[in-house]
């Protein structure tokens, strides 16, 4: 036993130095194989007498332990090690999910016609219909457990992630119960870095998710735009062999839907028929809300109707998602007509039906309909207003902005006996200070505090930015040490508030040093206090400031996002330093932000406009590297700089590569390409090149910009001979390229072939420009060249225009 033990770990120790990616898929098939002695959900421990200190010296190099550092910067690749040819794994046989190739990533949400809807012609009259969505509630113990607090710890220190953090972190998770790995998830600000930690996990040594895992992974995503990323857990929960409910695919409907990808939206429903998952009524319900999000009410009605004809009745939560879609597109009558409708249909709207149209008129300050629409509630459908509707309205109207209004419903609210919490009261003062009514939210605090209702960080945090809003900064600061006075301790976001006013007003230092100083307020910025400040001093052009921010909330486990860090890239290339911009962009990759293709290009562009376009190339090589494509505008920029420094074969070249990449030309790039060659005079080599890229894109224009080009450089013959070319459409865009041409030739004393470019443009039935052909026939008359002029003049007679000379 302890030879094959020793064998074991010595066959790991060789494969980890010499093959490390023979030594990925070795553990992986031996932590599949093991597999059979544990149960899929558990949480199986090892072997207390297995060490891995051997594997201490390869973590430095093991590659799920650096994709597990760049958490949140990309979607994870690690599903190939899951792939069909993984014989560890094991392919869910009850379930046919080879649809899932099926769902390509389309531009747009062109949803052409009912095909969807045939998968309910497949539903099961006979099944149970039921609404059983399965969500995971969590205590708010599991949340705050000290081992998920570690684990949440540990993944805020990537930045600095080593290998001794990863065995901790290995060590925690196979003590963790199913219900904690979910509060781990749960837990996390970043959905990305979730998904991350959820497919980093999984790949872990006799480790092996819980259902309940998949499906708060699942909810967690249709939270957000990462579609991608949920149909990725989906097919490996059946590779997994874990129960599909129809639950799951309601989720990645909702991804798509966010990600506004409607079509493969609606494609999961298919999906989920070939999967053999009977569709339920909650599936149904999510089918209607995403094409009522997608603003596709037509169609949400038609799938509602075929619905009831297979035998599918609506509950109440079908009936509101088209109510929301009605008031979306501004049909609240119809809206109202449905309610009306509801009860004949075996189905009582619930007050969420009634609060969704009062959203409506509350958004339009439509006061008299709110109260008419509370009356309606009583007597159609015996619902009560109670305190919660008057915070429904109360909450709607201040989002607005109309804090008038909302305060006359606080009024009437405390008339019947409600009391409208502090949070009521907040939304008001919030609304006023947006406004700059200043005073006015001020009252509202001092009448809670008369009625006993005493404000809290949030109430006083509005009125700090309030004050900040009409400048008014000492002011600001005198109402946190206010704050403190009333036992009111202020919270990040008050400094936030105070911090972002001052950056607003010009006194970004002054907000750096409240930043440095906020150890010692017992205060903790976040990443959006980080943000503000940092762009308030990039704005007043104080950027080496600007950078230290970055660099220190990096160390402080917040990330700036892709923007954030153009904007500072962008301000160092205009100020010219672009080692500093080049060392900043480096830091942030190194530590794991979230860079991207823009962010590379924004320095690539910076080097271009200083002529460096070695360091640009050198670059545009370091982007593949570091597994950051770039696109058609990367290419652009430096196809523009080697054009104008004269170098036009690599010019050429650089484009033949773009166009092999895949990488469509934009209409800039047909732009850049065509004023560089036309500059250089490389008429010849600009069309080879054209036809090509035309192959790849249309470019209805691009002759007539070589012709206005030419013409524009001078270069009358070369842009004659394309003339033909243009003619073959004869649109508007071409009379105005004929018409340029024209206006060049007369400009250049060629009258003669002015009046020839005219006579063409008349053939193709083109009307030259009256003011032009004027000048071309006095011009011609001029020259002795009668006779030409006069034909002239008859071609406009016959198509029924005189010439301003008739007139």
């Amino acid at each position: 036993m302890h030879s094959g033990y020793f064998s074991y770990h010595r066959i790991q120790r060789i494969l980890a130095r010499r093959c490390p990616f023979v030594y990925i898929r070795f553990n992986a098939y031996l932590s599949s194989f093991s597999e059979s002695n544990f149960n899929p959900g558990s949480h199986p421990v090892r072997d207390s007498n297995v060490s891995f200190v051997e594997r201490d010296h390869f973590d430095e190099g093991n590659v799920d332990f650096g994709k597990f550092r760049e958490m949140g910067v990309e979607d994870s690749r690690e599903l190939s090690l899951f792939g069909d040819n993984n014989g560890g794994y094991q392919r869910n046989r009850s379930l046919n999910f080879d649809g899932f190739d099926e769902i390509e990533e389309e531009e747009g949400d062109n949803c052409r016609a009912d095909d969807d809807f045939v998968v309910l012609n497949s539903y099961n009259v006979q099944c149970e219909q039921t609404e059983d969505v399965w969500r995971i509630e969590l205590e708010e113990d599991e949340l705050r457990h000290p081992l998920v607090r570690e684990i949440c710890r540990l993944i805020q220190c990537r930045s600095a992630w080593n290998a001794k953090l990863e065995r901790d972190m290995r060590h925690l998770l196979r003590s963790l119960k199913p219900r904690q790995v979910c509060a781990v998830l749960l837990s996390q600000d970043d959905e990305r870095v979730a998904l991350q930690f959820f497919y980093w996990a999984d790949q872990q040594w006799r480790y092996r998710h819980n259902p309940i895992v998949y499906y708060a992974m699942l909810e967690i995503l249709s939270k957000t735009k990462l579609c991608q990323g949920a149909k990725r857990v989906l097919r490996l929960m059946a590779r997994r062999g874990i129960e599909c409910r129809p639950e799951a695919f309601g989720y990645l409907m909702v991804s798509y839907s966010r990600a506004g990808n409607l079509r493969n939206a609606m494609k999961v429903l298919t999906l989920m028929q070939k999967a053999g998952v009977e569709l339920n009524l909650a599936v149904c319900n999510t089918a209607i809300h995403v094409l009522v999000r997608a603003n596709k009410l037509e169609k949400a009605l038609r799938f509602f109707e075929r619905m009831q004809i297979v035998g599918i009745i609506p509950n109440v939560v079908a009936y509101n998602c088209l109510i929301k879609g009605y008031c979306n597109v501004n049909q609240v009558e119809n809206a109202l007509q449905l309610i009306s409708d509801m009860p004949s249909k075996n189905c009582s709207p619930d007050k969420v039906s009634y609060y969704t149209i009062m959203s409506f008129f509350c958004k339009g300050k439509q006061v008299k309909e709110v109260r008419d629409l509370m009356e309606k509630m009583v007597k159609e459908s015996n619902l009560f207003p109670d305190m919660v509707t008057y915070d429904t309205v109360i909450h709607i109207l201040s989002k607005h902005g109309h804090a008038d209004e909302a305060l006359e419903f606080l009024q009437e609210a405390e008339a019947r006996g409600f009391q409208i919490d502090k949070v009521g009261h907040s939304a008001i003062v919030h609304a006023y200070c947006k406004q700059g009514k200043i005073d006015e939210a001020k009252g509202i605090v001092s009448e809670m505090l008369s009625k006993g209702c005493n404000p809290d960080v949030v109430t006083y945090t509005a009125v700090v930015d309030g004050f900040c809003r009409v400048g008014k900064l000492e002011q600001a600061k005198k109402m946190l040490q206010h704050m403190y006075k009333h036992g009111c301790k202020p919270n990040t976001v008050s400094y936030t508030a105070l911090l972002s006013g001052l950056c607003r007003n010009g006194s970004s230092l002054q907000a750096r040093e409240m930043l440095t100083g906020s150890e010692e307020e017992f205060w903790t910025p976040n990443a959006i206090t980080y943000s503000a400040v940092m762009n308030g001093l990039r704005k007043e052009g104080k950027l080496s400031e600007a950078c230290d921010v970055v660099k220190e909330m990096i160390s402080k486990g917040f990330f700036p996002n892709p923007v954030e860090i153009n904007l500072i890239i962008e301000s160092l290339c205009r100020e010219g330093k672009m080692n500093e911009a080049k060392r900043f962009l480096e830091e942030c990759l190194n530590k794991g932000c979230a860079v991207n293709v823009v962010n590379f290009t924004t320095l690539i562009h910076g080097y271009c406009q200083k002529d460096d376009l070695e360091a640009a190339l050198s670059l545009l090589d370091d982007m593949y590297l570091s597994n950051k494509h770039p696109d058609a505008v990367t290419y652009t920029a430096i196809i523009d700089a080697l054009g104008k420094n004269g170098r036009i074969e690599e010019a050429t070249d650089l484009t033949m590569k773009m166009l092999k990449k895949g990488l469509l030309p934009t209409p800039v790039t047909y732009r850049t390409v065509i004023h560089r060659y036309c500059q250089m005079g490389k008429v010849e080599d600009l069309l080879k090149l054209l036809e090509k890229m035309l192959l790849r894109q249309k470019c209805k224009t691009a002759y007539n910009q070589v012709i206005e080009k030419l013409c524009s450089f001078g270069n009358l013959q070369e842009a004659d001979k394309l003339l033909s070319r243009v003619l073959k459409t004869a649109s508007r865009n071409d009379a105005n390229t004929c018409n340029m041409l024209l206006e060049s030739y007369l400009s250049k004393g060629m009258p003669l072939s002015a009046y020839k470019v005219a006579c063409r443009m008349f053939n193709r039935n083109l009307i030259p420009n009256l003011k032009l052909s004027d000048k071309l026939s006095k011009r011609l008359m001029s020259e002795g060249k009668s006779a030409e002029a006069d034909n002239l003049m008859l071609r406009f007679v016959e198509r029924g225009h005189l010439s301003p000379q008739c007139e």
